[in-house]
């Protein structure tokens, strides 16, 4: 998906939400504000029933009262109150709701209807709150209508209820408007907390830990019980509503301990001080009140007072918690959880006090306060699972990681033995290093776990090696300063190549440290004394007494007491004295002995290293890797090594010394290969190659291919190199003289003096230019691009420059161009239109293109001679017969338009170079040209 797409899908996406949120607030707005649409308009539709009632009290009295309402009637004492029904009474049912009362019906003094659950409940003193119904018919109309009202507790004692009149499905549906959300929201957090606590307890198994939101489920599962324990419609959800009653009660009494346990678990265990003499109050109060509840002596309802303290302090104590942990945490990660149990908190407050002051409760509150915790924790604990989630990645990520460093180390071992492997002489020699060093470490009272350590890192102290030359690492005679100087970058590639791997302490530190002296006058960073971590010392004394005690190709192994005495006067220079002092004691105890053919234990604790088949799976791919770059590294013909490991080999020394690199051409190999065959030609180039090596044993030398080598003398000057060229011009040309079939071979050259670290990109261009400028100039000779006029630099040719080029092309001699002509043949066209347009007035015209280095890039060899093959095959696409062309330099080329319209020519060389674009697509090279019409040599 573009980026486009993906934002107008973000747009859309937002635009929906806010029309869905939109229609939301509209629905919520016209629900609470709007007209009310149902049946029921009027006040005289509503089926409660209007006639006056009197109380008639117990002292013979009466009283008229209002009802519903609530009057001084003492616990245990029947209010009655009478009503004369209406002349035109038609309804078919009267109700009334009991609140904890006892309930007797009479019509015209006859029992119609009693409410009395003495008989059916298990324990307690009151009946169950609940409507009771009365049947009656219009025969009824005018009669004396007498309710009796009974109850022990004094909160409900005097209470009289709205009395309802109809039919009994139109009176429950009038209830249903008035109280049936309560119940609705009830059911949902009924079924949300049975999800919430299978949820979590799922969860819980999954991730292998207890989750809050358990707790929470159990939280809304007491507040929906609670709820629907004081639901309007207790009587229709459960056969036995005097159980449901009593339940509601006793989850009111427990209610404190899921809210301590979900605090305890979201503050981690924090304030369990605190919260475990809450709990067990909360129990000794549950304990207390069933036992007088049980006994008869108070019901639940009497207790209240106690178990609402009970709840609000621990509400109190959990939101003072929560409050001290957010202003003490700077993330607040807890805020969201103190923001719900606030909400609940506040509407348990208002369901709890109410309780005191009216006489029915319809638990709207606690249901919002409930939805507000549910739908806040519900955002917390999916927050809480992507922390797990990304925990749990990073962890595995982590053991991957450690998977992969153990494969890696021990793809590493494999690579270190088989480059061992390569030479005979070194095979064994990272073991035994090994071992060496565990014996000192031993000494010094190190752990096992850290002597293994050591001993791993020990194995690996020489990785670097692979990044050196096999010409350097086989070579039989003593290295020179300049191979010295590579082979010692072996520590620096040895710590890149470990630097990531953390399963082996100081390993990279062992890899580049090694052959620091205590001195200070080690490499790679010349570190002295303690500087040089302790790992590294010992393994420096472990590594040069193996090496001493070894055979070598240009040497045989030192006697013992020769060791014996290097190590002791090197002691304070190379070695650390206390380290070397121990080792001189295990030689003096003659216990340096160790198995030559061990190899790492199969109960190494933390490393186990390659099984047999796999060590000799990638032993084998190296090898055959090893002697396929070796087969393709090397020239056969020459000796010489080929231009990848040549230009690379030259790069690292450029980085190290100034000096001059050099860029020579056989001449005429051309016209031998044609006259006397490829075999002459062959002979000739191996006289060159011959020559190369013996003449300069300090110098890097390669062949670059066909007729072209190149040569870096490092630290010299201009003297010495045109001395040293002279000589090989001067020896080659005897060699050849001797063998009538290369006698025409010479040798041009092009010469650049480079200075320290100066980019082998750029040198070799300048030794490539000043080459052409000996070849434009009739060959056999030698050049130094510092005496070159032109500022070739920047890659620039002037007007000046293309007339003194004209003049040159018309006296140049052999020339091997790159393109269809050689540069000679080239030539001689360039004459022969030169005399056409003088004899016939022709106008053509001579083209360079150069193509340049782009502004701020980094140019490679590989990407230079693709953009060369580009540029040539655009020229030869986009030219006509009749045009002809050549390469003049490393960077340019020269092209020869007969009889073009000049007005022509950009529109010819932009199709050139449209062409040269769509075939070489990247940008660090940039064609131009320039053109001026052919004239005679003497004008």
């Amino acid at each position: 998906m573009t980026k486009e797409l993906y934002i107008q899908n973000t747009k859309i996406r937002y635009l929906f939400y806010l029309l869905m949120s939109g229609i939301l607030v509209w629905f919520l707005i016209l629900q609470a504000f709007g007209t009310n649409e149902r049946d029921i308009n009027e006040v005289s539709d509503m089926p409660v029933y209007h006639g006056s009632f009197t109380w008639q009290k117990s002292d013979g009295s009466s009283e008229k009262i209002t009802v519903p309402g609530r009057y001084s009637v003492s616990p245990e004492d029947t209010m009655v109150i009478t009503s004369t029904l209406p002349e035109d009474y038609d309804s078919n049912t009267l109700a009334v709701r009991s609140s904890l009362q006892s309930v007797r019906f009479y019509i015209d003094g006859k029992l119609r209807s009693e409410y009395d659950t003495k008989d059916t409940r298990l324990a307690g003193k009151n009946s169950a709150s609940r409507y009771v119904f009365c049947k009656t018919s219009d025969a009824d109309a005018g009669k004396e209508l007498r309710i009796e009202l009974r109850t022990n507790t004094k909160q409900y004692s005097g209470v009289v209820n709205t009395v309802y009149c109809g039919d009994k499905i139109d009176i429950w549906e009038f209830l249903f408007t008035q109280y049936g959300m309560e119940t609705i929201i009830a059911f949902f957090l009924l079924f949300a907390s049975v999800i919430t606590i299978i949820f979590s307890i799922m969860l819980g198994l999954i991730y292998h830990t207890k989750f809050d939101m358990e707790y929470l489920g159990w939280c809304m599962l007491m507040g929906s019980i609670w709820m629907l324990g004081e639901s309007k419609f207790r009587q229709l959800l459960v056969p036995h509503s005097s159980a449901l009653a009593t339940l509601c009660f006793i989850i009111l009494i427990l209610s404190p301990l899921p809210v301590l346990f979900y605090a305890d678990q979201v503050q981690h265990r924090k304030y369990r001080r605190l919260y475990l003499p809450i709990g067990w109050l909360a129990i000794f109060n549950f304990i207390i009140s069933t036992f007088l509840h049980l006994t008869g002596i108070v019901d639940y309802i009497e207790t209240l007072f106690v178990s609402h303290t009970i709840l609000f302090l621990t509400v109190f104590a959990v939101l003072f918690t929560f409050a001290l942990d957010i202003k003490r945490e700077k993330k607040r990660r807890n805020l969201l959880a103190f923001t719900g149990l606030l909400a609940a908190t506040v509407s348990v407050m208002i369901e709890g006090i109410s309780t005191y002051f009216v006489v029915s409760l319809s638990g709207i509150f606690v249901g919002i306060g409930m939805i507000i915790l549910f739908s806040l924790n519900v955002l917390r604990t999916a927050g809480n699972i992507h922390m797990m989630e990304l925990r749990r990645q990073k962890k595995e990520l982590a053991k991957r990681k450690r998977q992969l460093e153990k494969v890696s180390l021990q793809m590493i071992q494999t690579l270190s033995t088989t480059i061992e492997a390569k030479d005979e002489y070194a095979r064994g020699h990272s073991h035994r290093v090994a071992e060496y060093a565990a014996l000192i470490a031993d000494e010094l009272g190190w752990s096992s776990e850290e002597i293994m350590n050591l001993k791993y890192a020990a194995h690996l102290h020489d990785i670097g090696k692979i990044g050196i030359p096999d010409m350097l690492l086989n070579k039989p005679a003593r290295l020179t300063p300049e191979e010295y100087s590579v082979i010692k970058e072996h520590t620096v590639i040895g710590a890149e190549i470990l630097k990531n791997i953390s399963l082996i302490p100081h390993v990279a530190e062992v890899a580049r440290s090694h052959h620091e002296h205590y001195d200070g006058t080690g490499y790679p960073d010349g570190l002295a004394g303690e500087d040089i971590p302790l790992s590294a010392r010992i393994v420096a004394i472990a590594d040069s007494y193996d090496a001493m005690n070894s055979r070598r190709i240009y040497r045989n192994a030192l006697p013992p007491e020769k060791i014996f005495e290097e190590i002791e006067n090197n002691r304070g220079l190379q070695f650390d004295p206390e380290l070397a002092d121990i080792f001189l004691k295990l030689l003096c105890d003659d216990r340096v002995q160790i198995c030559e053919h061990c190899e790492f234990s199969e109960d190494d604790p933390e490393l186990p290293f390659i099984e047999n088949e796999i060590e000799n799976f990638v032993s084998n791919v190296m090898s055959k890797l090893q002697t396929q770059e070796d087969s393709e590294s090397f020239d056969f013909l020459t000796g010489l090594p080929m231009r990848s490991r040549g230009e690379k080999l030259t790069a690292q020394f450029m980085q190290q010394y100034s000096g001059c690199l050099i860029f020579i051409d056989m001449d005429n190999l051309k016209k031998i290969n044609d006259i006397h065959g490829h075999k002459a030609g062959d002979r000739a180039l191996k006289v060159l190659g011959t020559l190369l090596t013996e003449v300069s044993p300090n110098s890097v030398v390669c062949r670059l291919g066909g007729d072209e080598f190149l040569l870096f003398i490092p630290e010299t000057d201009r003297e010495q190199v045109t001395a040293f060229i002279q000589n090989l011009f001067e020896k080659f040309e005897h060699a050849t003289s001797e063998d009538p079939e290369i006698q025409y071979a010479s040798i041009s050259a092009g010469l650049y003096l480079s200075t320290k670290g100066e980019p082998f990109e750029d040198c070799y261009s300048k030794a490539d230019k000043a080459l052409y400028h000996v070849k434009q100039n009739g060959k056999q000779g030698f050049f130094f691009y510092q005496q070159m006029e032109l500022d070739l630099s920047e890659n620039e040719v002037t007007g000046k420059d293309l007339g003194l080029i004209a003049h040159a092309l018309s006296e140049s001699g052999r020339y091997n161009g790159a393109l269809n002509l050689d540069y000679r043949e080239f030539a001689k066209i360039y004459e022969y239109m030169n005399h056409l347009n003088e004899r016939y007035k022709h106008h053509c015209f001579l083209i360079m293109v150069t193509i340049d280095t782009a502004p701020g890039s980094v140019t490679y060899t590989e990407n230079r001679e693709q953009a060369l093959a580009c540029m040539e095959q655009a020229i030869h696409e986009k030219i006509r017969r009749v045009d002809i062309c050549t390469r003049y330099s490393s960077m340019q080329y020269l092209l020869i338009l007969y009889e073009p319209d000049e007005t022509q020519i950009s529109k010819v060389m932009d199709r050139i170079f449209q062409y040269y674009d769509t075939l070489y697509d990247k940008k660090d090279f940039k064609p131009s040209y320039e053109y001026r019409p052919i004239q005679h040599s003497n004008d």
